[in-house]
């Protein structure tokens, strides 16, 4: 199915293009919203649309996942009722494939076993029609401070990894026992070479990280060597 797919409305088409892969639209506040019904789908459109975010609306969830590949990632506003793939089993599929954008799951009946699964599953947040538009709003605010952390950390880890391909393969593994809290002494019996050889080594690994100790290069990989 092509970008111009019709699961969009054409109303909305002339938005999509700001949606597909440039990182400037990264910082636009992009929201899908997949419901079949379709006042809802245009309303809730409209709605987001005044509040100054770029809005994607999908008849149905399957045409999502087709698509999603292409898409900045954005917070999606799920629909839980609808024919052929429900939201539920859409969240689940999104999990499956590794999509773990932030989604608010909307539903018009109130059924406790349904939130608790969504929930499980990874749901941001479980609104009840007719829900107050603060409620909407309050929940895509803590999607989009997720979305901004998730970049923060993938950039961290994009840097760590290139400063980690500049340790030879004897300076990572004097870099693994630094990160499990092992002494000189106990690392240079464990690799057989000499404190002084090791010292040397640690110098360096925590020059080429970049970082003024081991605590500061064990922050930065989350404790471990990817």
């Amino acid at each position: 199915m092509s970008v111009a797919s019709a699961a969009y409305d054409a109303s909305l088409n002339h938005n999509l293009v700001f949606a597909i892969g440039g990182a400037e639209a990264m910082s636009s506040g992009i929201v899908y919203v997949i419901d079949d019904d379709r006042e809802i789908r245009l309303s809730l459109s409209f709605q987001l649309s005044t509040l100054g975010y770029k809005v994607y609306p999908f008849v149905a969830a399957a045409d999502f996942l087709e698509q999603c590949a292409d898409l900045t990632p954005g917070c999606i506003v799920l629909d839980i009722r609808m024919s052929g793939m429900d939201g539920a089993q859409a969240l689940v599929a999104m999990r499956q494939r590794g999509i773990d954008w932030p989604v608010i799951v909307m539903t018009g009946h109130a059924e406790v076993s349904v939130a608790v699964d969504v929930m499980k599953n990874g749901a941001l947040d479980f609104l009840e029609k007719p829900f107050e538009d603060h409620e909407l709003q309050t929940a895509l605010q803590r999607g989009f401070s997720r979305l901004e952390d998730d970049r923060a950390q993938a950039e961290r880890m994009r840097r760590a990894k290139e400063r980690l391909a500049r340790l030879s393969p004897r300076e990572r593994d004097v870099f693994r026992l630094m990160l499990g809290g092992e002494a000189n002494k106990v690392i240079a019996h464990k690799l057989d070479l000499s404190i002084r050889t090791i010292e040397m080594h640690r110098a360096n690994v925590l020059a080429k990280m970049e970082t003024r100790n081991v605590t500061e290069a064990a922050v930065m990989l989350g404790g471990r060597l990817p």
